[in-house]
Order: C-alpha cells, then structure tokens, then sequence
C-alpha cells in the first residue's frame, strides 16, 4: 500500500496521506513518500494545482508516536539528521512552485497543522481539530515553526504552542489558520470550488505571486519595494501575458484554460 496516493484529473492532483489506520500519522517513511510525489508533481508542467488530504478519519495527526519514542533513544547526530529531513519535507511543500489547496478534516496536530499552514490554501471541515500539542510531550513545534508563525503571527502562536490546547475549526478559522470552514459533507465541494478558481489564473503568474510573497518576507522593506518594477515588467512581458491580453480583446480563453 503506497503511504502517499497521487489522483490526477487534468491539471489538477490530489495527493493523499494514506495511513489512516494510524490518522496518518507522519515517519519518516510519509515524509519520503510526500517529497517524492511533490517533486514530481513540481516537474511536471500538466500539473497546474495539487489538493492535500488525508485518508481516513483525520488530515494528519501529527508525529507518529513509535518514531517519536525511538527518537528519544536516538544520538544527538541521528535526532539532528531525522529532523533535517522531515524539515526537507515541510519546506517542499512550503516552497512548491505551484498552488496548494489544503483539504483538511478530522485531527490536525502538530505537524498536521505544519502542512495546513504550508498550504496556499486551507479548507477546513467543521468537525476539525486542531492542536499544537508538542509542548504537552515535552518537545516543541520546531520544523513546522515557519509555517505556523507565517500564518498565525506571535501572538496567537505563542499562545497555542505553549499551551498546547486544542482547538475548533471556528477558532482554527479566527486566528488565520484556515482560510474556510465548511460542513464535513460540503468539503470536497468548497475543495473542488478552490481548486477551481486557481485554474483560472495564469500558471506562470501564480508562481511568480508565490515567490514574490517570499521575497516580502524575506527582503529589507526598501529593497523588495525597488525589485517590483523589474518583476512586473518581467511578467508583463511574457508570452503568458501576452496571450492573456489578446485572449481578452478576442473574446477567448486564454491558452492555460483551453
């Protein structure tokens, strides 16, 4: 049985967590299976938008319990070399070049909630929970930190890491996690309705947003602003661009939509 499924249906993947004996509980085996399949889905240009899910009952219920126990046996330089490459996996996902529609139900904890933050954006049923509950085991919210904080800021992460207290979908919903919250049997349909949507925009445009919303990120304030012009003219340049433009006078569809 593979631990990561792919679907495809013309531009668009589904890529499925499958353990859903164990609420799809992440290893070091998943995460292998995650990054194999987001890298190629990310070379794959018929691939347009990917929607993550979960098998089962649950998105993901975060570290599996047994590799977490063997962890705490492991040497300095294992834990380290374990962790560097799950962390190669939350990244993967974060910085895929195409949009990321998370489907998200059931439990998501810990690094559940990494891969709902690493997400473009996140659907969420009603029957969600959520938690960051690392600290409530003694450990903390380390490679997924980036994600959480980007999507959360400080002061709603502060609280819930050192708490480790679960949460609703509504509450998941007000401090900025998720993006929507539906009824469990609307899900696939909002899933869908989004992942729809993108398929409207421009590929290479999409990546270069998503890459443009890095460098803010990232970029001394001055610096970001002063790079704005060269990256619009860029992409104001190109044949997508060009095309989009004619499409519009011509009364057509662009190219990526045909």
């Amino acid at each position: 049985m593979a631990l990561v499924e792919v679907e495809r249906e013309g531009a668009l993947a589904r890529v499925w967590f499958n353990r859903p004996e164990v609420h799809n509980a992440l290893n070091a085996e998943l995460g292998a299976a995650l990054l194999e399949a987001l890298d190629a889905l990310a070379a794959d240009d018929s691939c347009r938008c990917v929607i993550l899910g979960g098998r089962g009952p649950s998105f993901c219920a975060g570290a599996d319990i047994g590799a977490m126990k063997a962890s705490a046996s492991a040497s300095f330089d294992d834990n380290v070399a374990e962790a560097t490459r799950l962390g190669a996996v939350f990244a993967a996902l974060a910085d895929f070049p195409k949009p990321v529609v998370g489907r998200v139900h059931g439990g998501v904890y810990g690094g559940g909630v990494g891969f709902a933050s690493a997400c473009d954006i996140t659907v969420a049923s009603d029957d969600a929970k959520f938690g960051l509950t690392e600290v409530r085991l003694g450990i903390l919210p380390g490679l997924i930190s980036p994600y959480v904080l980007r999507r959360l800021g400080d002061r709603q992460a502060r609280e819930l890491m050192l708490t480790g207290e679960r949460f609703d979908a509504a509450t998941a919903l007000r401090v900025g996690l998720v993006h929507h919250v539906v009824p469990a049997a609307e899900l696939d349909a909002k899933v869908a309705e989004r992942a729809g949507e993108l398929l409207k925009g421009g590929p290479h445009a999409q990546k270069r947003i998503k890459a443009l919303l890095v460098e803010w990120g990232n970029t001394p304030w001055d610096e970001y602003r002063a790079s704005l012009p060269k990256t619009l003219a860029e992409v104001r340049g190109g044949e997508e661009a060009k095309d989009a433009l004619a499409a519009f006078f011509e009364k057509r569809k662009p190219r990526w939509m045909e």
